[in-house]
């Protein structure tokens, strides 16, 4: 049914209630109308009134709720669609939506998947030149200190053994850029490996008790699947350093039933109450998006209990990717 007969139906359900009421009601107008017989008049009317806005706010809801999916659609969440069972303008129109809203999440998905690759890249370009150019030269820059050392007097010494120290601690600095920019140990251990370096490293810097559970019989996976798994940790990881000013936190890696599933909980204020989620978390969400991928943000623990967060991204193994 289209929009102007669904509307001119309702309409004449309640004219027609009307008349039937002035047909066979025992009601009657005089000349000049007397008080009471406008008294009835005015309840009819506000009864035809009030029985055409329910009428009309049924028969439109649907057209509500796709305006509300409208408002609120985000291509970052795949899958938010409505039922449009039926014929006539209005079930057309959400189908038509919901196409829509399939290319656009492919056209999202395709742009992002570049935007992401081509940050991989620029990352491996840039952690190779900090490694062979800014590394190298620091190297020979700390091998030249101590030969001066070697051969300087005390006073002179001890200036060139603080400088060695001032440049080791810069070396180690590149080194662990590098590692942040592009995990070589991923390419070379594997995400097992990758994630316990990372968290180690993490802990080290922060002074934060991070827990790994890594269960040992995960199934065999894609590098970019274990690239966004890794991504995903090292973001969570940060975004717990930053702003959860959590004491404990627990990184979990699990096979589930064809997925694999990440886990990143802390103990720290949780996200409830969070006006909108960053630059951070929206790029977990197009990582995820890359693999086909699942990323749910959720407080750790329920009302009352202690706060926390929980970062679970839920990952396709080979060949079960939707």
């Amino acid at each position: 049914m289209s929009l102007f007969w669904r509307i001119f139906g309702l309409n004449a359900v309640v004219l027609g209630s009307a008349t039937a009421l002035l047909l066979w009601a025992p009601v009657t107008v005089s000349v000049p109308v007397v008080l009471t017989e406008a008294v009835i008049l005015v309840g009819g009317l506000v009864v035809m009134l009030v029985a055409n806005a329910a009428l009309l706010r049924w028969g439109l809801a649907p057209l509500d709720r796709l305006t509300k999916l409208m408002t609120t659609v985000d291509l970052l969440r795949p899958g938010q669609r409505l039922p449009a069972a039926g014929g006539g303008e209005v079930a057309e129109l959400i189908r038509t939506f919901n196409a829509m809203l399939d290319r656009l999440e492919q056209e999202r998905a395709t742009s992002s998947a570049r935007v992401l690759l081509a940050q991989e890249a620029e990352r491996r370009r840039i952690a190779q030149e900090l490694h062979d150019e800014v590394g190298q030269s620091m190297t020979a820059t700390l091998l030249a200190l101590k030969r001066a050392a070697d051969e300087a007097g005390p006073p002179l010494r001890d200036e060139l053994h603080q400088a060695q120290e001032i440049t080791r601690g810069s070396l180690d600095e590149v080194r662990r850029l590098v590692r942040r920019l592009r995990p070589g140990v991923l390419d070379d251990l594997g995400l097992i490996s990758a994630l316990t370096s990372l968290t180690s490293d993490f802990a080290t810097h922060t002074g934060l008790k991070v827990v790994r559970r890594f269960a040992p019989d995960l199934p065999a996976l894609e590098p970019e699947t274990e690239l966004v798994l890794y991504r995903v940790a090292q973001e969570s990881l940060t975004n717990a350093a930053r702003h959860a000013e959590a004491e404990r936190i627990e990184v979990s890696l699990a096979r589930t039933e064809g997925a694999v599933v990440l886990a990143i909980t802390d103990d720290g204020l949780g996200i409830r109450g969070a006006a909108c989620e960053g630059a951070g978390i929206r790029g977990m969400r197009e990582r995820a998006l890359l693999i086909g991928a699942a990323l749910d943000i959720t407080d750790a623990a329920g009302p009352g209990d202690a706060p926390g967060t929980r970062v679970r991204l839920t990952a396709p193994v080979p060949g079960r990717r939707p």
